[in-house]
């Protein structure tokens, strides 16, 4: 429940550093005086420097494109206020030995600490909690002062933090203890996607994950859909119909977008997306990670007869010769095969899938690109039943697919439900019997399981959960969520 706060006056800070903690990036001011605990204020930019360094060796390499674009919008005669902030501690610094710690935690350089703290005695460090305001607040610019007396007293709300509390209580206790970052090397890798992340939607997505993942956010980025979705979501349309040059160009592009891949120049035994197999080539051949080669039927309803399996079966003894014998054997047809087919394809271990349920394994391939582990798929494709009876093993296979990440998904959400309740970090034990309580059905995980899972989702490449050790073995670790988990089936 959000409660209202009367703001009276701004705290006057650079802009960088009103930027630096609205976008999560730091959670620290260093104010002129030394602010009590509890004081409530609004965060007014302006074009002040804490000393006489240049910008450029103001703030860290990391954060400069951003303190460059602040400073370019600021303007001479109005100032717009954009967030408010709860002073949570402030503390006195005058050990130079902690500068260069204290830096890697901030925005700021080694330097302009030093430089900072030659000029006083003390260095004062601000915890700040800060929220967004509804709407921005404009004030006629205030050359001097450390605190800004507002036209009129402001009434806020906590609705909108930056920051979660127990990201903000991690955060803090990191800078209090002065511990290293933890991921410096992506920090890195953020600062370098800054400039390319304005015109590359890719770059983008990316950049919002880590900021999420580093926790200098608490929004979960809004995820772009892959835009081969497009085509993806037109193979069962196309594959009942009578478009049989368009179905098996799809079908080649969805092998391929699976992760199959094929370096035969021979056209005749290709997986070229943009040509077909042509009057007596086979309609698709893949290479990697193992062989399968394969026939394509669209209809609008007619019955596959008999030539379409008899076919392959010639086809890939005179293209592959005794290759063939080691591939996979695919059949994607719409309509149902006659008796005959069938008997022919459960003979010959075809398998025969329909196109929405290729449609199905590549749309989720394209919302969960790790999902779909085609060594996982081969036993599929490679046991019994073959024939028409092979497209419900495959469905069988996406659906157990679905359940691993509807668990990992609940996992997140177990993680998510005791970080806004009693438990800021949670253990994997406080995890277990979360997820059991709340949302186990036919089955409970283990220990083992969840840790496993945990682990899995708090790597730099998931980011779903941060991981917080505590200690020297797994039982000592502590989770706290960062981003949902979204299904879409």
């Amino acid at each position: 429940m959000s409660t209202s706060v009367l703001i009276y006056n701004a705290l006057r800070l650079p802009v960088a550093d009103v930027e630096a903690l609205i976008l999560g990036r730091s959670i620290v001011a260093v104010p002129r005086k030394f602010i009590n605990p509890g004081q409530k204020f609004a965060l007014y930019p302006a074009d002040i420097s804490i000393n006489l360094l240049p910008h450029e060796q103001h703030y860290r390499s990391s954060f400069l494109p951003v303190a460059q674009n602040a400073l370019a919008q600021l303007n001479s005669e109005k100032v717009s206020i954009t967030a408010w902030a709860r002073c949570e501690f402030c503390q006195m610094l005058n050990d130079p030995e902690s500068l260069e710690a204290l830096s890697q935690l901030t925005v700021w350089t080694t330097e302009v600490l030093q430089q900072t703290l030659l000029e006083k005695p003390y260095l004062f460090l601000a915890y700040l909690r800060v929220y967004l305001l509804p709407q921005p607040l404009e004030v006629p610019v205030h050359p001097s002062g450390n605190f800004v007396s507002l036209p009129k007293s402001l009434t806020v709300t906590d609705s909108t933090p930056v920051l979660s509390e127990s990201i903000f209580a991690k955060r803090r206790q990191q800078l209090e203890k002065l511990e290293p970052p933890e991921h410096p090397e992506l920090e890195e890798l953020q600062s370098a996607l800054v400039h390319l992340s304005i015109t590359n939607p890719k770059a983008k997505q990316l950049d919002a994950e880590l900021k999420m993942f580093l926790g200098w956010s608490e929004k979960s980025p809004t995820t772009q859909p892959d835009p081969d979705l497009g085509w993806i979501q037109t193979i069962s349309q196309v594959g009942n119909s009578s478009d049989g040059d368009g179905f098996e160009k799809l079908v080649r592009k969805s092998l391929i977008k699976l992760g199959f891949g094929n370096s035969n120049s021979n056209p005749k035994a290709s997986l070229d997306p943009e040509s077909t197999g042509g009057a007596g080539g086979l309609d698709f051949y893949c290479e990697t990670p193992y062989q399968v080669v394969g026939e394509c039927k669209a209809t609008k309803s007619e019955t596959v007869a008999d030539g379409t399996p008899a076919q392959l079966i010639k086809l890939g003894h005179k293209h592959l010769q005794e290759q063939y014998n080691c591939c996979i054997k695919i059949i994607m047809a719409a309509g149902q095969l006659n008796r005959h087919a069938n008997k022919t394809a459960i003979g010959n271990h075809m398998n025969v899938i329909r196109p929405e349920t290729l449609q199905r394994l590549v749309e989720l391939k394209a919302k969960h690109p790790g999902s779909v582990n085609l060594l996982d798929l081969k036993p599929c494709l490679e046991q019994e039943p073959f024939g028409e009876d092979a497209d419900v093993k495959v469905n069988r296979y996406i659906e157990r697919v679905w359940d691993k990440i509807k668990v990992r998904s609940q996992i997140v959400q177990a993680v998510k439900q005791l970080c806004y309740s009693d438990s800021e970090f949670p253990t994997v034990v406080e995890i277990k019997v979360q997820y059991n309580a709340k949302f186990a059905t036919d089955f409970k995980l283990t220990y083992p399981s969840v840790r496993d899972l945990t682990i899995e989702l708090s790597s730099p490449l998931t980011g779903y959960l941060g991981r917080r050790e505590k200690g020297n073995d797994a039982e000592g670790d502590r989770f706290y969520f960062l981003r949902d988990l979204l299904l879409d089936d």
